[in-house]
Parts: C-alpha cells; sequence; structure tokens
C-alpha cells in the first residue's frame, strides 16, 4: 500500500508499505481521507516530543471497513477517534480517559490514517452518518475538539462569543457556537484571506493588528464578551486575553501554545474572569461531533485543499508557508 511517512525534520515521503495487521480488538479500514492537522505540522518540523520517524501520519481520517466489527458491517464508511488510553491510571479509572496520564494518539505513538490502509481500535471505530461525505467524515475528529471546549466552557444558548484565529480550529469552533445558540460570533484573525474567509461564513470580523483591542473594546462597549476562546495559541493574544473577556466571563484555551506565555492575573483578579483548559475530547464529543457534521454543511467550507497521496510534500508546504490552506486533505480513494 501507498503511505505517507514521516523520515526526518522537513521531510515526508510517499512509500510503499505492507497492509498492517489488524490484532485482536482492532480492525482494518480501507482508508478514503486523511487531513493534516496542527500536531502533524509540529512532527513535520521535527518539534513533536514523542513522534519517531518512520511514522505514517494521521489522526483525522475516514475510510472503509474491510470487515465486520460489532454493530458495524464490512463496507460501512466510519471515522475514528484516535486517542489511545491506558484504562487504568487514575484519570481514566475516573472516567476522564481524554488526559490519561499516558495518552497517545493514533498517528502520534503509532502508525496513523495518511495511508491506503489503517487499523483501529475497535471501541474507538465511529460509524460516519448517513449522507456525510468521505471528506466531512475525515474533519469530525476536529469538529469534535471544537464540541468539547464548547461544552467546557459552559457555554449557553444566548451568550456572546469571541474567537481568536481563523484557522480550521477556530473557524470550526465559531460554527460549533452558532450551532451552540451564540447570540454573536467575533472572530479575530491576522491572515486576510482567512478572515475573508470568516465573513463569507457570516461571522463579524476584525482584522488582528495594533488598534484590535481598541475595536473589539468599542464593539461591546467596553464590557467585553462573555466567553473568548483562544485557538490562535500566540502571546500576543495571551495580552489581551484579561482585556476582551468581560467581568467574571470566561476563556477558554483551545490552542496549544509553543512557548509558555505571559498572562496579567492581577486582571483576572479584578475581573473575577475564570480560565479554562481543554485538551482534545470525551467520547461523547466525538459522538456529538459526527452528528454536527451531519446537521452542518458549512464546515466542510473549511476543507479548501485535497490532494493525492503523491503530492504529500506539498501538503505540507501549503501549510508551513504563507498561503490561503485552511485545511489540507489527502484522498486515497
Amino acid at each position: 500500500m501507498q503511505a505517507i511517512v514521516f523520515t526526518g525534520q522537513n521531510q515526508v515521503e510517499l512509500w510503499d508499505k505492507p497492509v498492517p495487521q489488524a490484532p485482536e480488538d482492532w480492525a482494518l479500514i480501507k482508508v478514503s481521507h486523511a487531513g493534516i492537522c496542527g500536531s502533524d505540522l509540529t512532527i513535520y518540523l521535527g518539534a513533536h516530543p514523542r513522534a519517531k520517524a518512520p511514522l505514517v501520519m494521521g489522526h483525522e481520517f475516514s475510510g472503509y471497513l474491510e470487515q465486520d466489527i460489532p454493530g458495524l458491517p464490512k463496507g460501512t464508511l466510519v471515522t475514528v477517534d484516535p486517542l489511545l488510553s491506558c484504562g487504568t491510571c487514575a484519570p481514566c479509572r475516573e472516567g476522564n480517559s481524554h488526559v490519561c496520564r499516558t495518552l497517545g494518539l493514533l498517528g502520534i505513538d503509532c502508525d496513523g490514517g495518511m495511508a491506503e490502509y489503517a487499523i483501529a481500535p475497535i471501541p474507538m471505530i465511529v460509524p460516519v452518518p448517513q449522507g456525510v461525505s468521505p471528506k466531512l467524515g475525515a474533519f469530525i475528529e476536529p469538529i469534535a475538539v471544537t464540541v468539547h471546549a464548547v461544552r467546557m466552557a459552559a457555554f449557553l444558548p444566548g451568550d456572546h462569543a469571541l474567537v481568536f484565529g481563523a484557522g480550521a480550529i477556530g473557524l470550526a469552533t465559531a460554527i460549533t457556537l452558532r450551532r451552540s445558540g451564540a447570540s454573536s460570533v467575533t472572530v479575530c484573525e491576522p491572515n486576510p484571506v482567512r478572515l475573508k474567509l470568516a465573513e463569507e461564513l457570516g461571522f463579524r470580523c476584525f482584522q488582528s493588528d495594533e488598534h484590535l483591542l481598541e475595536r473589539l473594546m468599542e464593539e461591546t462597549g467596553g464590557n467585553g464578551y462573555d466567553h473568548v476562546f483562544d485557538c490562535a495559541g500566540h502571546q500576543s493574544v495571551a495580552d489581551i486575553l484579561p482585556d476582551v473577556v468581560k467581568i467574571r466571563g470566561r476563556i477558554t484555551i483551545v490552542a496549544g501554545y509553543k512557548k509558555p506565555p505571559a498572562v496579567n492575573y492581577q486582571k483576572g483578579m479584578f475581573k473575577e474572569f475564570s480560565i479554562q483548559f481543554t485538551r482534545v475530547y470525551r467520547f461523547k464529543d466525538f459522538q456529538i461531533a459526527a452528528q454536527l457534521a451531519s446537521q452542518e454543511p458549512l464546515y466542510e467550507k473549511l476543507i479548501n485543499y485535497e490532494l493525492p497521496a503523491a503530492e504529500a510534500k506539498r501538503g505540507f508546504d501549503l501549510l508551513t508557508t504563507p498561503t490561503d490552506a485552511v485545511k489540507v486533505m489527502y484522498r486515497f480513494i
């Protein structure tokens, strides 16, 4: 089979590899689509602390079952919750396996979905709802990230939300917030191409520049927003998070910061705002995300590049150089 393999810093190659053999309680999947995630970029840049070359990356993927599994026949279009939890540590025993002390992921700690075939634990295989394309099926995992963030934020219908970052996760978060009944969703982003896409999706948008804080405070009459979602992970955002959240509001950190940010906690004391951190998702979030994919066609608009596996290097180039790429996916069928 053909597989996209990380072979070293800034290097991916298309290899011919044997079809993987599914061990007991795992199943073989004929992959249709696989997306590039931010963590895949970290691997590609040689900065991931666990991923080691050679590695088939990819934890966002969809495909067709190559065997019957309980409840799902061979040929069913599925996606995969890629989390690999130990099941025995304290967080796992307490129902928080998504923050397992030794949490691993397909495509990071073992071969993943950027190949013609992949294997996955049967309990983590999720059917793609009828009417959802294989391409959007591979995007259910990113949607799950946003579902978890919104649920962890205790977001309520009618609340006003601000989202920093108009990448795939930021825009998907904005869509999920709107589906969750937000009165308004405002998106901030420095890239004008991504900002234009956010506007086309119907969101109130602001260019991230030196005047951003002034504009946001003017927009809210100086009060700030009920909920602020940081999907950017940049110090310039951390600098103004305490200012743009309203008194007793909530900041939710969705992005992973490459460097530890400085945050003005004294402003937090004055305003009594809360900071909620999130990590991936619970299985329930993943199931909700699958249903949202069947109800909201706008998620698919975020996938603006679909490449054959032969263009493996181009996919990563699109996301590591200035382009209009938001979500890049490889097609294997």
